[in-house]
């Protein structure tokens, strides 16, 4: 469930019509829900209450301020895989207690912003990324809290490109050597190790792969207490996915809680849950304005101010994404079927090939739906193009929590070098059949 509706003839986010949103902040611009953000939040925080998990918001998937201080206040920690997001979870007002630092090439830079801020702990990756924890911690005259991340070769069974727990993937240390891993880094007299996390993917809607990774975890967490090892947290990563649109089929927060419980709830071990998309997919939308409808040889296209430097999820995976009209379509009102494309020099810059829409004209606003996710995080300035803005909806306020930088904004960024600024302009070429 999300709190963007039709009302009054109009598409609202909670009591706020979208319109009113894109006359102040312009367009393209995402806008997301405060209401749906905190429903998200608490749906899963009361599936999973019986294993009383660390719930650490996926930054990646969100990097917005406002959207972080929002789950903040719910309780929320954070999972980051960089300096930056670790800088965005505590700017938002995460405490670093409440902090999973993850990601495998981590610099011994951000291994020291991390060990300095006091990150609840640090999912290592490999044997290398071990020792320079060590010795990172061993120079500051801490002990780094760590986890070693396992790769527990289960297929996810979601898309390539966010499929993360396959052996042949970059992610974690392969499962059958963690139980080796583990004990050398509990020798380790820099590093508190404190357990065992893992990730095998994004958008995942089956139960099996999760029941088969957690039976991983669990029977390495069973071996190494045998061994006398000391294991106090399972970081289970997250990866359910999520509906966007209404044939798909997915895992609801319940079923997935019984599947955690089933794999890990008598271990009698700190549980981290790290959702992303999860909380924030549906508590977003991307408003975009028709610039053209354009009658082609074969179909009709309609070409939006938003493009693939603001929403590259289509063409980068060949996501789905709804995209409805913000003035509500009649009852009955006949609909065509037409490619939705955006203005940049590329045919990847396509959105939809074959989207069923009513009539729409030149200044119509359109709501990309399910843009809470890997969206506006992953926007760029390609083709020299304003940086997205965003917004957030509270009720019947919103603000503007991201303004739109400005390409004149992002020149003064730039510098011509001396020797290029004071060299003369090339002579003119001569003509063709001139002198010789």
């Amino acid at each position: 469930m999300d709190h963007f509706a039709y009302r009054d003839g109009t598409l609202h986010a909670e009591s706020v019509p979208l319109a009113r949103i894109a006359d102040a902040a312009g367009t393209p611009c995402y806008v997301y829900s405060r209401a749906t953000l905190e429903r998200h939040y608490r749906v899963l925080a009361e599936a999973l209450a019986a294993v009383d998990p660390t719930i650490c918001f996926a930054v990646k998937a969100n990097g917005n301020l406002a959207v972080i201080r929002t789950l903040a206040l719910l309780g929320a920690g954070a999972d980051v895989v960089s300096g930056g997001e670790l800088k965005l979870a505590l700017a938002a007002g995460i405490p670093a207690s409440r902090v999973v630092f993850s990601g495998v090439g981590k610099t011994r830079t951000e291994i020291a912003e991390a060990l300095a801020a006091g990150v609840m702990q640090l999912n290592v990756e490999s044997e290398p990324e071990l020792e320079a924890v060590a010795a990172v911690a061993e120079s500051m005259g801490r002990r780094a809290p760590v986890a070693i991340r396992v790769n527990p070769d289960v297929d996810a069974l979601t898309h390539a490109s966010i499929s993360t727990g396959r052996g042949e993937h970059k992610f974690g240390i392969e499962w059958t050597a963690a139980h080796a891993v583990y004990g050398r880094a509990a020798a380790m007299p820099s590093l508190e190790l404190v357990g065992l996390a893992m990730h095998i993917g994004s958008q995942v809607t089956d139960a099996a792969p999760f029941r088969a990774a957690f039976a991983r975890m669990r029977d390495l967490v069973m071996m190494l207490r045998a061994d006398g090892h000391v294991v106090r947290s399972v970081d289970l990563g997250g990866g359910l996915g999520i509906p966007y649109d209404d044939a798909a089929v997915t895992l609801a927060p319940a079923d997935y809680a019984a599947i955690v419980n089933e794999g890990v709830g008598d271990l009698d071990c700190r549980v981290i849950i790290e959702p992303g998309r999860m909380l924030v997919a549906n508590a977003g939308v991307l408003l975009s304005r028709v610039i053209y409808v354009k009658q082609g040889a074969t179909r009709t296209f309609v070409i939006v101010d938003a493009a693939m430097n603001d929403l590259m999820r289509p063409a980068l995976y060949g996501a789905h994404h709804a995209i409805v009209p913000v003035a509500e379509p009649g009852a009955g009102e006949s609909r065509e079927t037409v490619a939705v494309v955006g203005p940049v020099c590329e045919t990847t810059d396509t959105f939809a090939e074959n989207v069923a829409l009513p009539p729409v004209a030149s200044g119509d606003l359109l709501a990309f739906r399910t843009a809470g996710a890997y969206a506006a995080v992953m926007a760029g300035t390609y083709n020299a193009r304003d940086l997205v803005g965003e917004a957030m909806v509270d009720g019947d306020a919103f603000a503007i929590v991201r303004r739109r930088l400005a390409v004149t904004e992002l020149l003064g960024h730039q510098v011509i070098p001396e020797w290029l600024a004071s060299a003369e302009e090339p002579p003119p070429i001569a003509a063709a059949g001139g002198a010789r």
